[in-house]
């Protein structure tokens, strides 16, 4: 190595001309002469190998800026962040519509309040309620008839007064108008008439044109689809109850990486300090962005999300084999191969190690097997995590 000119050495500060300005020099140069210093102390005679030591004392450690820290082991990788979608499992969503034709007369509830079960959310004013509450009384009165015919010709049966032909045909005729007026009952509960309600009808005979529309479940209104005076045809929607607890979060994952992601794995949505679990991992590839849908559940933290929010998410997989986090900047790379500078006795030694993932600010390594354990990483060591360029280049220095 060619070594530095003996005329060449930094002017102290202050020695400038008196009344000329004095450019500070650039952070580069000072970092030039740090590399060239440790070129110098590296300097190693042959060429350079994975763990030929670089040596350095603790005071040039400590010039040079580098610290240290220990590599954590890993279990898992994490990804890198993808955009998702918060959304209502299916099983909670309902869509609350018109039991039958007529004009909202009243809206009770609006969106994003909490509702209960059977809680009334609307009133409408149907005259085809009139209608069907006045064929079920019709009903029940022909079946109340048809009851009083069957136990006289059951009577005059065992006095023998009638045939068993007349008293089947009652009993016939019976069975028949029960079932008209169940059927006619089933269509007033689903009107939406309590049987409460349909048992006071029962009782007074009393018609009524009001139509009360009741939440199916408990939640929170998501939408509110109508207006008050509205004139809907039966089934028409007019809310939409959903309960938010749990809730999923859903994400295209690109084909490429979804090998490495299990059902039961973890993803982390780190801007809202929740996390939830892989419960779903698609079989279909989506052309628009060529992703595969990955869904997750959240059941913890859910009041901080909101259906159709958009939010950044980190899915974590199992690492294939074991291995150490450590700082994204600790890895340098040389000729298609990774290193890690780990502190021995006198200096440093660099390490080569297979790079499993590259997570946001860290990367998962795994050492690379030498038989000589002062090449092999181990959780009792400790890795440079900065000033490593200056360890690169003093490394380097030495093959030259």
């Amino acid at each position: 190595m060619n070594k530095p000119s003996a005329s060449w050495s930094p002017k102290p500060r202050g020695s400038a001309v008196a009344g000329a300005r004095c450019p500070r020099r650039p952070r580069a140069d000072a970092w030039g002469a740090v590399l060239i210093g440790l070129a110098l102390v590296g300097a190693l005679p042959g060429r350079a190998t994975a763990v030929d030591l670089i040596p350095v004392d603790p005071t040039q450690q400590k010039s040079f800026g580098i610290e240290l820290a220990a590599p954590q082991a890993a279990g898992e990788t994490l990804t890198r962040r993808y955009p998702a979608k918060v959304t209502v499992p299916n099983r909670q969503m309902r869509v609350v519509s018109a039991p039958q034709s007529g004009v909202l007369s009243a809206l009770l509830v609006a969106e994003g309040e909490r509702v209960s079960a059977g809680q009334v959310l609307a009133e409408m004013k149907s005259p085809e309620l009139v209608d069907t509450q006045s064929q079920y009384l019709e009903s029940v009165t022909r079946l109340g008839l048809a009851e009083s015919e069957l136990n006289r010709d059951e009577q005059l049966h065992r006095e023998g007064v009638i045939a068993e032909r007349r008293l089947l045909e009652s009993r016939s005729k019976q069975r028949e108008l029960a079932t008209q007026v169940e059927q006619r009952r089933q269509l007033l509960g689903l009107a939406g008439l309590s049987e409460e309600a349909i048992d006071t009808l029962t009782r007074t005979r009393k018609l009524g044109s009001t139509l009360p529309v009741h939440a199916p479940i408990a939640g929170v209104v998501l939408e509110l689809m109508v207006s008050t005076g509205q004139a809907v045809a039966a089934a028409a929607p007019l809310y939409r109850v959903a309960e938010l607890q749990p809730l999923w979060v859903e994400v295209h994952v690109p084909v490429d990486r979804v090998e490495a992601l299990k059902v039961g794995g973890r993803v982390l949505l780190p801007g809202l300090g929740t996390q939830g679990t892989i419960i779903t991992i698609g079989r279909m590839v989506h052309e628009a962005d060529q992703g595969v849908l990955v869904r997750a559940e959240v059941t913890q933290g859910t009041e901080r999300l909101r259906p159709s929010q958009f939010v950044e998410v980190q899915l974590t997989s199992t690492a294939q084999e074991t291995g150490w986090r450590v700082p994204a900047g600790a890895v340098v790379r040389n000729a298609g191969s990774a290193y890690l500078f780990v502190a021995r006795e006198g200096g440093f030694a660099a390490l080569p190690v297979t790079v499993l993932a590259e997570e946001e600010k860290s990367a998962v390594v795994a050492g690379v097997p030498s038989g000589d354990p002062a090449g092999e990483l181990g959780p009792k060591d400790q890795v440079a995590v900065s000033g490593v360029v200056a360890l690169k280049a003093a490394w380097l220095g030495a093959a030259q």
